[in-house]
Formats: C-alpha cells, sequence, structure tokens
C-alpha cells in the first residue's frame, strides 16, 4: 500500500513572472501560467510509487493542455518518469522533483528551468530495515602482533548495500585480541577469541579466530628501483622469514612512509601513496623511507625522488569566434578532397550546426551553416571515411527530437546536405551520438543508446538498443573502441559492451555487457579507454561533471562553475576493474576529454579550468595533479566571447600536431603544444 503524507496545502499553485523571449511556434498557442500538484511534499518508502498529475492554468485561471517536464534533482535516489510522471523511491534521502512547463518558443529542458512556469515537490525516503551483515575478505590465518583489518557489508531489505551505518566491534577475550571503531584488529596472544560486529544494533555476525604465534624473525624488502621522479610508481617486496630463513607467505605487511624534501625544508614537506600491497609513489621531490612492519619486526629503505619536470609552453594558433550564443562539442576531420574540416554545434539557441574549413588552423572559417528544429545541437560526430555527419537535436519546437544524418562529403561545393532524419523512439531529446562501422549509437531520453544502421545514410533503421535494468539508471554518453561500447551511466559507472570486437558474441544487432565500473562520486559523465603501451595495462579514463553555481536565478550575473574531477581505472579484467588514480584541478570541474595513445597524454575540457594536457606515461597511480604530471594548461579569454573573459572549455581533439577545442563563450580555438625548453624548437633547428 502506498505511503504518503501531505504536508502543505493541496493543490498549490505557483506563479512566476518570467521575461519574454520570442518563440519559434505559434502565437496562439496557449500560454502556462501556473502549475498546481497534488502536494508539495510526500514521504514513499524505498520501491514505492506516486503518481503526479499536475493542472496547467492560464494567466485567467482557464486549465489547459501543455507539454510537462518532470526532473528529479538525484535520480540516484528518486526517479521520475518524463512522460508519466510516476516518481519512483529508489535510496533514502530527500531529493526534489521539478515540474517544468515551458512557454512558447522555450527549450524543453532542465537547464532553461528559470525560463519555464515550474513547481517542486520534495519527496522524503525513510532508510529501509537492514536485512544483512558480513564480513568480507578475512584471512585464513591470523598471528600474534600483526593487525588486520575487518571489512563489514551491510544490506537492507530492499538489497541495497548500506555504508551509512554504524558498526560496532567487540573481542570476547580482548587478552587474545581486540578491535577498535573502525574494525581494526590487533592480535596479542595465541588463543581463540569470537568477534562480534553489529550495525544499528539491527544486524550482527560473529566471526570465531584462532591466533597462532608468530614465526616471523626477520624482514628482507627491496624495491624495483632506488630513485625516481614523482608520480613514478615503485614496487616494493618485502618477505617475512622465520629463524631457519624460510618465507612465511601469508603474515600481514603493513607499510608507511617518512618523506623529506631536500630543497624547501618544512614548508613542503614529502607528500605520496603507498599501497597495501607494497606500491609507493611520491608526490613532490625528496627523500623517502619506506618502512614495513610484520608483527613486531621491521625492515625499511630509503629511496630519492627527483622532480617530473614535464610542463611545455602552449602556443595558440587561432581561434574561430562564435559570440552570440554557446557553443557546444566540435569533431575535426580529413575530408575526401584531402582538407581538413571541423564542425561545431550550439547550445540553447536556435539549432544551428556550423561547418569550418581548419586546414590553415590559423585562419579558421565558417564554410557552411546548418539549422535544425532544436534549441540544442550538442553533439556531432564524422564517419571514419569523412562522408557522413549526425548531429544531435534537443528542444525541438515539436516536441521530436532525435538525430539528423548529413552529407559532408563536398562541403565547398554542396555544403553539408541533409540526408534524413531519424526521430523513431529518440524525441525525448538525444545529448550524444557516436558513429562506428555504418551505425550511429545515440542516447535516448537519457535512458539507454540505440543502434541506427546507416549503410544506407537515406533509410536509417534501428537495430539494437542496450539499456541497463539498475533503478534509476541514466546515461550521458557512449564512445566505440574496437568494436566495444563505453557508456557512461552517472551513479552506474562505466559500462563496457560487446558490439563486436569484444569476444563474447556482440554485435550492434545484440550489444552483449562485459563488465562495469563503481563511480562512488554518482557522476560520470565522459569515459575514454586507454591501452598504455608503456605498461601494456588497459585503463579507463572516466570524468566527473557537477554543477556549481552561475547560470541560474540565484547567481545573475555570475559565469558558470563545475566541479568534478577525473577517475582512472586499471581495466585489464573485465570482471575487476579497480580505481587507482586521480586528476583532480581545485575548484574546477571536468567535461570531455581525449587521450593520444602514441603520446600518452591526456587532453582534458575543464571548463572554468581550461585546456588540461596531463602525462599519463608508466603506471598510473595517486594524485596526478600533485604529482607533477600536468604538461600545459591555457584559459580562453575572450573579451568580446557570449559570455566575456568567462573560460568555460566544453571539448578536446588532438589533430594533426594541434590541439582543437570548443569553448562555451568563445567558439572553436586552435593551440599547439610547443616542445620541452630543453628540446629546439622547429625554428632553431633550421
Amino acid at each position: 500500500m502506498k505511503r504518503w503524507t501531505i504536508t502543505m496545502s493541496i493543490l498549490l499553485a505557483v506563479t512566476l513572472a518570467l521575461p519574454a523571449i520570442a518563440a519559434q511556434e505559434e502565437e496562439s498557442e496557449p500560454e502556462a501560467a501556473a502549475i498546481a500538484i497534488e502536494a508539495t511534499e510526500i514521504t514513499l518508502e524505498v520501491g514505492e510509487t506516486f503518481t503526479l498529475e499536475p493542472v496547467i492554468t492560464d494567466a485567467d485561471g482557464n486549465v489547459i493542455e501543455a507539454p510537462v517536464l518532470y526532473y528529479s534533482m538525484s535520480r540516484r535516489r528518486v526517479g521520475v518518469d518524463s512522460g508519466t510522471g510516476i516518481v519512483e523511491a529508489y535510496r533514502p534521502g530527500v531529493v526534489q522533483i521539478m515540474v517544468l512547463v515551458p512557454k512558447p518558443g522555450q527549450a524543453f529542458s532542465r537547464r532553461n528551468a528559470e525560463n519555464m512556469v515550474r513547481t517542486m515537490l520534495t519527496v522524503h525516503v525513510p532508510k529501509p530495515d537492514l536485512a544483512a551483515l558480513e564480513l568480507r575478505g578475512t584471512p585464513s590465518n591470523f598471528y600474534t602482533d600483526t593487525r588486520v583489518r575487518l571489512e563489514a557489508a551491510v544490506t537492507d531489505v530492499s538489497g541495497a548495500e548500506r555504508t551509512d551505518t554504524k558498526l560496532t566491534f567487540t573481542s570476547s577475550d580482548a587478552a587474545v585480541a581486540t578491535v577498535n571503531a573502525r574494525g581494526t584488529l590487533s592480535l596479542h596472544a595465541a588463543g581463540m577469541t569470537t568477534i562480534t560486529v553489529s550495525a544499528d544494533g539491527e544486524v550482527s555476525t560473529e566471526l570465531s579466530i584462532a591466533v597462532s604465534e608468530n614465526p616471523t624473525t626477520v624482514l628482507d624488502i627491496s624495491a624495483s628501483r632506488e630513485s625516481a621522479r614523482t608520480g613514478d610508481v615503485i614496487h616494493f617486496d618485502v618477505t617475512p622469514r622465520d629463524a631457519s630463513g624460510n618465507a612465511v607467505a601469508d603474515i600481514p605487511i603493513q607499510y608507511a612512509f617518512q618523506g623529506r624534501n631536500t630543497e624547501y625544508g618544512i614548508g613542503d614537506p614529502g607528500s605520496g601513496l603507498i599501497t597495501d600491497d607494497g606500491r609507493f609513489v611520491a608526490d613532490l621531490a625528496g627523500e623517502y623511507t619506506i618502512v614495513a612492519a610484520a608483527g613486531n619486526h621491521t625492515a625499511s629503505i630509503t629511496i630519492a625522488i627527483e622532480a617530473r619536470d614535464v610542463g611545455r609552453e602552449i602556443e595558440v594558433v587561432g581561434q574561430g569566434r562564435v559570440s552570440d550564443r554557446g557553443t557546444s562539442d566540435l569533431w575535426v576531420w580529413e575530408g575526401p578532397d584531402g582538407r581538413d574540416y571541423a564542425a561545431t554545434g550550439t547550445w540553447g539557441a536556435d539549432g544551428h550546426a556550423y561547418f569550418w574549413d581548419v586546414t590553415d588552423p590559423g585562419n579558421m572559417q565558417i564554410i557552411d551553416t546548418i539549422r535544425v528544429d532544436a534549441r540544442t545541437v550538442n553533439d556531432i560526430k564524422v564517419s571514419e571515411d569523412g562522408r557522413i555527419a549526425v548531429i544531435s537535436r534537443e528542444g525541438a519546437s515539436n516536441r521530436r527530437n532525435g538525430l539528423v544524418i548529413l552529407d559532408v562529403s563536398d562541403l565547398y561545393d554542396q555544403g553539408a546536405r541533409v540526408l534524413a532524419r531519424y526521430d523513431d523512439q529518440l524525441t525525448g531529446g538525444v545529448h550524444n551520438v557516436f558513429i562506428y562501422e555504418d551505425h550511429i549509437y545515440a542516447l535516448s531520453a537519457g535512458q539507454r543508446y540505440d543502434v541506427i544502421n546507416i549503410e544506407d545514410p537515406t533509410n536509417p533503421h534501428r537495430v539494437g538498443t542496450f539499456e541497463l535494468d539498475t533503478p534509476g539508471h541514466s546515461i550521458h554518453d557512449v564512445w566505440i573502441t574496437d568494436g566495444i561500447a563505453y557508456s557512461s551511466n552517472w551513479s552506474d559507472g562505466i559500462v563496457a559492451v560487446d558490439v563486436g570486437g569484444g569476444g563474447k558474441g556482440g554485435s550492434p544487432r545484440n550489444p552483449v555487457e562485459l563488465g562495469r565500473t563503481k563511480y562512488p562520486s554518482g557522476r560520470n559523465h565522459a569515459a575514454f579507454p586507454f591501452r598504455s603501451k608503456s605498461t601494456g595495462k588497459t585503463y579507463m579514463i572516466g570524468g566527473d561533471e557537477a554543477g556549481l553555481r552561475g547560470g541560474t536565478p540565484e547567481y545573475d550575473g555570475e559565469p558558470e562553475r563545475m566541479q568534478g574531477w577525473i577517475h582512472i581505472y586499471e581495466w585489464d579484467d573485465w570482471d575487476a576493474p579497480v580505481e587507482v588514480a586521480r586528476y583532480e584541478v581545485p575548484e574546477a570541474g571536468s567535461h570531455n576529454l581525449w587521450i593520444d595513445e602514441e603520446n600518452e597524454i591526456l587532453y582534458v575540457a575543464y571548463y572554468q579550468g581550461g585546456l588540461r594536457v596531463v602525462d599519463i606515461s608508466g603506471e598510473l597511480l595517486g594524485d596526478l595533479y600533485r604529482q607533477g604530471r600536468e604538461i600545459a594548461y591555457f584559459l580562453p579569454f575572450d573579451p568580446d566571447g557570449f559570455v566575456p573573459n568567462a573560460p568555460f572549455v566544453w571539448g578536446p581533439q588532438p589533430y594533426k600536431g594541434n590541439i582543437f577545442f570548443s569553448d562555451f563563450n568563445s567558439g572553436l580555438w586552435a593551440v599547439r603544444l610547443n616542445p620541452p625548453l630543453d628540446e629546439p624548437t622547429p625554428a632553431s633547428q633550421n
């Protein structure tokens, strides 16, 4: 039985005074003035639903028919179906649901909320009762004078794993073992004891352990190298031995380190990371002493770390200014005629896509413009042979979005020509697309991606689809490499799917999931695979996107600012991705990214943090920003921009020795990464 509680007056009407904006639709279309909903606050248990039935009225109080957009401020906790208004509780918390009705001619988008009639519903989801608690990864043997961290997993009656519970640990015999509030077990004497773990006093489990005498008498320690640069990973091998010199295989080893900066002193102390398996990376130059302990026995070794010193200068090559609207994504390619072209989209405007000749990046010129029925052309992709382009549509006047397929094989003589429009089951908006081997992979209403065959681009037709089955799932992007599709799925993380190259029988008609990463931040927005030639490892680079402030009614006059960082996973085993590193620019947020595998360089569009260029050579571990792996950055200030002097970099693409990128407030840019300072420039070589 549904349980919902009305905490404010029924049928609350919210009326907003909004600025008049030119409309593309018929002037006779009824204009919404107010929205009434059943309640402004409800309570739902996990798994329960509630159907919103808003009543829309015009300025005279007449009930009218109007399209309604529903948006959850936390789809991970509470979802709302954009078509039916059905609200469903997924996880505990307090979440606001935004109910929006656009005025005629307004973009049908949550980001345009300030120009719509709107009201809010607050949903309270209480914590479900706990169901079970289990200990994971406990060792088979326990030895005196060692410490072991107990890992407890708690699930509730909904089946969700909970991390918000208070755990309590006790030992039946403190002389044998004690355990602290964080679950670290200290083993003191040989004997038996029982460890009891409880969560919020609701569920508990017991672990009976037998503690044996520690046979270790000495530790051997060695390092994979005794000197390195910041960011280089050093592996330590530690072997406990008994009195006879035999190795003891299952003794737990604890690591610690002490850093000393040899140049700046206490004002710049040593900093780094050491893992439980003995991998160490330094953030700052200096001397580091690594200490390994097995019970009462220790061993240490000192290593020298130099600064990574990879900094280079960025030189501006050219700019194609767009100052009357926001610029979205870009794509750069070589056309069949051998010339170089770029395409850029526009955001929240009139549905334009621009096609540029960038053969001379210092003199980029728009040579053609396509306008479609949309407010936003968010994404543009071009086929491998440079002949077919696809652009996404959002905010169409008739609410039928979809995508548009273009012939771009002869931009100078024939321009970009529309071959087909496709909106079958894509009317909710296509935010991102990808072209791979005569198929378009197109997002549908942020829920799934459809696979559309374009062997005949004038006759596109759907052949497959892929969608997660997790509660509140959503998707932002998809990228295909070597027959594997990598999608970015917010709280569900990065999902790898075989569409022809994964060896699991997948194809465009039959996508087969290979694996997925965890993503605790819940903000996975972009993903790019990386096969490291220097290590042979397979990495997955994932980027966050989290809104901060600016561009909203509460912060009128401020440029928009974003948050979020880059997550780096080792993914050599589809079933076991491990997050190993991060790259985070303080006070800024990441957007789209690109990897140059040949030179092992990561390019990140970091919104207000500009274009960032990062060294990702060698094994990756820890905080790449602190390690000095940033090669260069560039902030595209433009006093004549859409928002003057407000860098907001959207997407990068390295191409033929230059780095092209789009900036929301200033258009298309081309820059060049100059050689390291100790290398001669081309001019000095002549």
